[in-house]
């Protein structure tokens, strides 16, 4: 079992099947991250 981990807030997104993965790094949607996407543009 796999974990989805948002690499901007360190949020647990959603977990998953995978043999070969435990952590995989995406990015969420709440306002800390979505706040931080608009200043680093």
């Amino acid at each position: 079992m796999g974990t989805l981990i948002c690499h901007t807030c360190q949020s647990t997104i959603a977990h998953f099947e995978d043999e070969k993965v435990t952590f995989l790094y995406s990015k969420c949607e709440c306002k800390a991250c979505t706040k931080a996407d608009e200043e680093s543009k």
